[in-house]
């Protein structure tokens, strides 16, 4: 199994803190981003491991290497972790894309990290009906941290406000697409306490909305124009 080791590195400080981690898979050296959370953490992510709504301990975005042919996704993030020693619960997204070249970007409170490879990209309404998508192209990986709990429906509503802002961002980038076929979102948010209030609402509109919205166009902005392939 390989192994992924942590060099001594981490993102900017603040509550969405990731650490680079590198592991050696088929000869060739391979880097990874994992977002070990406090306990008490609720997410949503259409991720291959981990995904849907529910309470995840850590987030791990693995680099894997152009070509990848496994077709397993969710078992090779599995092992993944396991050889890390993390807990059996957590939220696993892979890319090609070089994710040492991640985008960090904050707004009241509101994180966002941001992996873009931009090399498969279009237009979500021109895919072919039943075209198989590619097992991991560029793929633009974004996780956002909210402060406040949120309501189940107010999770599914951040999702689409990231996915709003990530090609809002695409397009001022210069890019003209709305993503990739194999694009991933995972928005955190703390599990609701008693006597904490839960918010119904993350719209672009909406406090918090807004300031994920404003989050993630940064970092998928940055990232986009300096992710790589």
């Amino acid at each position: 199994m390989p192994a992924l080791v942590p060099p001594p590195r981490s993102s900017a400080s603040g509550p969405l803190s990731v650490q680079c981690l590198t592991r050696v898979e088929g000869g060739e050296e391979l880097p990874a981003l994992l977002w070990s959370t406090k306990p008490g953490r609720r997410m949503i992510s259409n991720a291959v491991l981990g995904g849907g709504i529910g309470e995840r301990a850590w987030v791990l975005n693995a680099q894997v290497a152009h070509g990848y042919r496994r077709t397993d996704p969710d078992r090779h993030l599995a092992e993944l972790a396991d050889g890390l020693g993390l807990p059996p619960v957590g939220v696993g997204l892979m890319t090609a894309a070089d994710v040492t070249a991640y985008a960090h970007a904050h707004d009241g409170e509101v994180e966002a990290v941001v992996t873009a490879g931009v090399s498969v990209r279009g237009w979500a309404a021109t895919a072919a009906e039943g075209t198989a998508a590619p097992t991991a192209p560029g793929t633009i990986n974004i996780l956002v941290a909210v402060p406040v709990p949120l309501t189940d429906a107010a999770l599914v509503n951040a999702v689409a406000t990231a996915t709003e802002a990530k090609v809002q961002a695409l397009l001022d980038a210069g890019l003209d697409c709305s993503g990739t076929p194999t694009d991933a979102v995972c928005v955190a948010a703390p599990v609701a306490r008693p006597g904490t209030p839960v918010h119904a609402f993350a719209g672009p509109r909406s406090l918090w909305g807004a300031r994920l919205a404003r989050a993630v166009h940064r970092a998928v902005r940055t990232a986009a124009r300096t992710g790589g392939a």
